[in-house]
Parts: structure tokens; C-alpha cells; sequence
């Protein structure tokens, strides 16, 4: 398992995460990454691009007031 704060990249971290689950990650392993939301269209967004690349979302929450967090496993 492994953890990326993509905090610092705002709204903008869509493109850094799938590269980091497509290249950073070993298959089967499980991603877990935290981003702000500001409102709450990067939470649909992340599972749709993480179903459409073939990964399984594994959870989806909020970690406090400004922030989320996703598991995701890599496709295998």
C-alpha cells in the first residue's frame, strides 16, 4: 500500500494521480490518495476515471473539512 497527498496540487491533480497509480504503483497494490475538493465534482470525477482506466475504487471519504481520500487497487 501506498499513500500520495496531492493536496498541493489543488484542483489540478487528476492527471498526477492516474500517473501515479499507472506507473508509481505495482499491479494489484492498493493506492490511497488525498486531494482537496473545494466543491464536490472531483469526487465523481476521480471514480470515473478510475473505473474507465480499469481499477477498482475501494473507498471514498472525507478526511476532514477540505480534503478527501480514495483507495484505489491497480488493475492486475
Amino acid at each position: 500500500m501506498v499513500r500520495y497527498d496531492l493536496r498541493h496540487l489543488h484542483e489540478s491533480f487528476y492527471d498526477k494521480m492516474m500517473d501515479l497509480l499507472e506507473n508509481e504503483t505495482k499491479k494489484g497494490e492498493v493506492a490511497i490518495f488525498l486531494f482537496e475538493i473545494g466543491d464536490f465534482s472531483p469526487i465523481q470525477k476521480t471514480a470515473d476515471l478510475v473505473k474507465e482506466a480499469g481499477h477498482e475504487l475501494l473507498n471514498s471519504l472525507k478526511f476532514n473539512e477540505v480534503d478527501w481520500t480514495i483507495s484505489v487497487r491497480r488493475k492486475k
